[in-house]
């Protein structure tokens, strides 16, 4: 099937990924990988490969890297839609001119390190850069060379650089982004000259600087005994000098204003070191490692949270929007990620605890590895040894250390407002940071009982973050009456509560999430419940303990509405938690009609777990009972796409909460289901929604929606494709990744029809 764009100048026809041929021009590591990595993945029609070497070529062909070589460059070109240039820069002039009379239908990217350079031999060549070019660049690579090195996951986890101009083609931006994303890739867009200069400072000048140690030291008089005592930091950081000589050497050049710019500002901090050093200026020399090494482990600790994608990064990364089309069926067996609330208290309460805890079942979103990281920056050792599995060494209630560091917790609003509680009473300031949303969110609900407890803290004028906390002595234990129904003021208030004098009681106005205290009585701590009120003495001692997490039900919500709102099928969500705070949305779906069944009872220590079972459903429309709404806080979005599919009306009250969570979801949620035909009218405290269900099966009517940069916004505009006249485009949803990481793996498993894609950055031409 082709796929028809309009750009500025015409009308061009792309075929889908999965229809095209790729060619690789340059079967060495980079083209070579590329090439064995697409074949992995069977994401193309076919691979093709152009290379001069016949030997290379054959090698390619015996080694099933391409499934047809060609040693005629035009003849490559004439078989392929896609084209990739995996050659040295030096090369893409005469490339270029070679192929300029056989480029038509074709999509051009490539892989240069130097963008600035490429956009100016495309100009050369072409005139102006075709609409069909997208420049790209993989920040992967060896240094080692030629076919024989190719992998076919090198480009796993790492990030690719696109590098757009205004007038690049969308769609072909969109096909090339999807070829890097099959191979496992990470696809950022940025400008070509942002780009240039953040390559100059972060690889280029460390392989100038590599090349040159070692030359140098080559050129001693005692090399030999130099290089034979040479320990592990000498081999890891002069490793990239092993790099192709003859690519660096058109890097270099090709960059080379970049590069002189950043080698001075370098040459100047390395002058004003060695004159530290001959001045035995301790300080100064002392200021600058202590300031790398923070630098450094803060950069280490932040691939770890975004899983070699860092979270601020100065990449930039695309926005991710999500395509959803309409499907008919949802069925097959899955099991979501484990439950983030319960993720972030394992690694909070194990960190706590004196002894050793495995973790299995851990959520490795975004959000609980930023909770990760700032229990690891303030001295607690936690490894990840399997996906899922992780294991925390406790160092006790009084055994964190000072971070040295902001702790950055990304969009995790559980993150910030728990350590807030387990911050206020230790003995060394802290400051919390979070990322755009995050710092909009009121922090103040938390600090006021926190402060009235003997904890100090500063805020922005809005009380939001960032937050410090300042060192505190000693915390009091107070009696709290939670002002509104929150699972995160209470655990913040109960945590601080483990270390005040006497007992902290919290009292809240309707049942929440209770996770907290199930956690704490797993690791030893006594506790006093009833209804409503919970109470904990100061200074018990936690006992470290094993715990299996359940899949989260938060996450489960989005299918199972999916499944009810499908025409056909049965859906089987394995593992699925079901702790009776959290159970709200089982009853409002089931109030609503929907067919859903619970099998397989059981316990995960102390929170019980079953598996779900989903059926389509006829559903009705349904006042929603004001004390089921703290057990649904956060399934809103995606009930309000099944009350669009209801016949009648759904009422919702006392749900004011929602408009504080990561975006205000009341009127994001009516703003989308308005824009795709639903009538939804906001109030202050929940919304009304005019079921559709009596119209047609297509309910929506399909369109572009905006998430605002909310997970969960996200997941329920793409649950509403199961029941849309025409695709739905989802704006805004990489925060998907804080949440549900596997969302659209998943989604595409139980037969949601959907795919990721970034949108374009505009630059100067």
């Amino acid at each position: 099937m082709e796929q028809v764009v309009g750009t500025d100048r015409s009308v061009q026809r792309f075929k889908s990924l999965q229809e095209s041929c790729v060619l690789i021009v340059g079967l060495g590591l980079i083209g070579g990988s590329l090439a064995k990595a697409l074949k992995d993945a069977k994401c193309c029609a076919a691979v093709l490969g152009y290379t001069r070497s016949a030997e290379s070529l054959q090698a390619a062909l015996r080694d099933e890297a391409i499934d047809q070589g060609f040693d005629c460059l035009t003849d490559a070109v004439k078989a392929a839609d896609i084209v990739v240039l995996c050659t040295p820069l030096s090369t893409y002039e005469a490339l270029l001119t070679e192929i300029k009379p056989f480029v038509q239908h074709q999509i051009l990217t490539d892989v240069g390190s130097v963008k600035a350079c490429v956009l100016e031999v495309a100009r050369t060549v072409f005139g102006s850069v075709p609409t069909t070019f997208v420049p790209g660049h993989p920040i992967a690579g060896s240094e080692k060379s030629g076919l024989v090195a190719a992998q076919s996951n090198l480009y796993r986890s790492h990030y690719v650089i696109l590098t757009p101009l205004e007038q690049t083609d969308e769609q072909a931006l969109t096909l090339v982004q999807g070829l890097w994303e099959e191979v496992g890739a990470q696809v950022s867009c940025m400008g070509f000259e942002q780009h240039d200069s953040i390559l100059a400072n972060t690889s280029h000048l460390p392989h100038l600087v590599a090349f040159s140690l070692v030359d140098t030291l080559a050129r001693r008089p005692d090399s030999d005994q130099v290089f034979q005592y040479a320990a592990g930091g000498f081999r890891d950081f002069t490793r990239i000098a092993a790099s192709d000589a003859l690519m660096w050497r058109d890097i270099f050049k090709a960059n080379r204003m970049a590069l002189l710019e950043s080698l001075n500002d370098f040459k100047e901090d390395l002058t004003a070191l060695e004159a530290a050093i001959a001045a035995d200026d301790q300080v100064q020399v002392m200021a600058v490692l202590k300031r790398a090494k923070q630098v450094r482990s803060a950069f280490t600790q932040s691939l770890l949270v975004r899983g070699q994608h860092a979270h601020g990064s100065p990449l930039n990364p695309a926005r991710l929007d999500f395509y959803c089309e309409p499907a008919d069926e949802i069925s097959g067996q899955v099991q979501v990620p484990g439950d983030k609330s319960i993720s972030h208290r394992a690694i909070m309460f194990g960190a706590l605890a004196e002894g050793l805890t495995q973790v299995q079942g851990f959520l490795e979103g975004e959000d609980c590895l930023a909770t990760m990281s700032a229990f690891q920056k303030m001295g607690v050792s936690i490894t990840r040894s399997a996906p899922g599995a992780v294991t925390i060494k406790g160092v006790g209630i009084k055994g964190l250390q000072a971070p040295g560091v902001p702790l950055d917790v990304g969009n995790s609003g559980t993150s910030m407002r728990l350590l807030l509680g387990l911050l206020a009473a230790q003995s060394f300031d802290t400051v919390l940071i979070g990322d755009e949303s995050l710092s909009q969110r009121p922090m103040t609900r938390v600090t006021e009982p926190l402060t009235a407890m003997g904890g100090c803290f500063e805020t922005t004028k809005a009380g939001t973050a960032p937050v410090k906390i300042l060192a505190s002595s000693s915390l009091s234990a107070i009696d709290y009456q939670l002002p509104m129904a929150s699972a995160q003021v209470k655990s913040a208030v109960l945590l601080a509560g483990l270390y005040a004098q006497g007992e902290t009681q919290v009292t809240e106005p309707a049942s929440t999430r209770d996770h907290t205290e199930r956690m704490m009585q797993a690791f030893g701590v006594q506790l006093k419940r009833t209804e409503q009120t919970v109470s904990v003495e100061g200074g018990a001692v936690l006992r470290a303990t094993d715990l299996q997490v359940p899949a989260d039900i938060s996450s489960a919500a989005f299918f199972m509405v999916a499944a009810a709102l499908a025409s056909r099928g049965e859906l089987q969500l394995k593992q699925v938690g079901v702790n009776p705070t959290r159970t709200g949305v089982l009853h409002i779906l089931r109030r609503m009609g929907a067919n859903i069944t619970l099998s397989n009872e059981r316990l995960f220590g102390t929170e019980p777990v079953a598996d779900i079972i989903v059926r389509p459903s006829v559903l009705r429309g349904i006042h929603i009972p004001v004390e089921w709404v703290p057990l649904a806080i956060d399934e809103f979005p995606v009930i309000f796409v099944a009350a669009a599919c209801c016949e009648g009306e759904t009422v919702l009250t006392g749900a004011r909460e929602l408009r504080v969570k990561e975006s205000d979801r009341i009127q994001v949620m009516a703003d989308g289901l308005q824009r795709l035909g639903v009538e939804a009218v906001p109030t202050p405290e929940g919304m009304r929604i005019q079921g559709r269900a009596h119209l047609s099966e297509a309910v929506f009517s399909g369109g572009v929606v905006e998430s605002h940069g909310d997970h969960r916004i996200a997941m329920a505009f793409a649950v509403a494709s199961v029941r849309a006249k025409a695709p739905i485009m989802i704006r805004d949803c990489a925060n998907v990744a804080t949440s549900f990481p596997n969302f659209t793996e998943l989604a595409g498993q139980i037969g949601l029809h959907m795919r990721k894609q970034s949108c374009k950055v505009a630059q100067a031409k």
